[in-house]
């Protein structure tokens, strides 16, 4: 009786670029992507960063590349792509935010999250799209999103609303790109320890609070979202567009 095969994981032959890769989630993504066969572009503003970011990965025996650049110079950002060969593998992992109290959020804060998190992530995504399209090829763009696009959270009310227009803007493109035979996907990540975030988990009180809306008692780690990235960027989720996974240790469970 023949069986059915499953799917490949591995990523040889293809082309991945990953934004904010010069610590935390975005190098964890690039050195993973890059172990499964991929060669990889690393993104961020930092060239000192990235650049040791792709000599590390290339030492483990991986192919990458470094870019220097900010993605919220939409112009530069355009024409670095515009350049290059399509990427197959896109993760929009560039991202921030500004902890603040509703009341204390000022203008600097909002258009500061909001041209990272939702402007420069939508059209980096776009420029990705548009070079697949020319070329006649498939592709997988995943979002790093956020629980917070799911749920409320004290002092993170522009946070939560950037990643809801994450959300939004994911399940659209998968409408529009989808005839195209490209697929866009979200990542929702819990409370991550990161370079980023670190500070504030350090704080007792709202390390006990976070921990304790997570289901599995524990913070993640930019490890346990490795395995996300590479399904989605792989064939093994090539049904798969338009929708949330979410890696949230059961925080969105309740």
């Amino acid at each position: 009786m023949p069986l059915p095969q499953p799917p490949s994981f591995r990523l040889d032959g293809r082309r991945a670029l990953v934004t904010g890769a010069g610590r935390g989630i975005g190098l964890a993504a690039a050195a993973a992507l890059a172990d499964a066969g991929a060669a990889v572009t690393l993104v961020a503003r930092s060239a000192h960063e990235v650049d040791a970011a792709a000599q590390a990965i290339c030492a483990a025996g991986g192919r990458a590349s470094s870019l220097a650049l900010d993605v919220t110079d939409l112009d530069a950002l355009a024409e670095a792509l515009a350049r290059d060969e399509p990427f197959d593998i896109f993760v929009n992992n560039a991202g921030t935010n500004r902890p603040r109290s509703f009341v204390e959020v000022t203008v600097d804060d909002f258009d500061m999250i909001f041209g990272l998190n939702v402007r420069a992530a939508f059209f980096a995504a776009q420029a990705v799209a548009r070079r697949l399209i020319e070329a006649g090829r498939p592709g997988s763009i995943i979002n790093i999103s956020s629980q917070m696009g799911h749920v409320g959270g004290r002092n993170r009310s522009v946070y939560c609303a950037s990643k809801a227009a994450v959300e939004g803007m994911t399940r659209a493109m998968a409408l529009d790109l989808g005839p195209s035979g490209i697929r866009v996907n979200t990542i929702c990540p819990t409370f991550i320890e990161t370079e980023m975030t670190r500070p504030y988990l350090s704080a007792p009180g709202f390390r006990d609070e976070v921990l304790g809306k997570i289901a599995l008692g524990r913070l993640g780690s930019v490890e346990d979202l490795t395995g996300a990235i590479l399904f989605l960027a792989s064939d093994a989720s090539s049904l798969m567009t338009g929708s949330a996974l979410m890696v949230d240790g059961g925080w969105t469970a309740a």
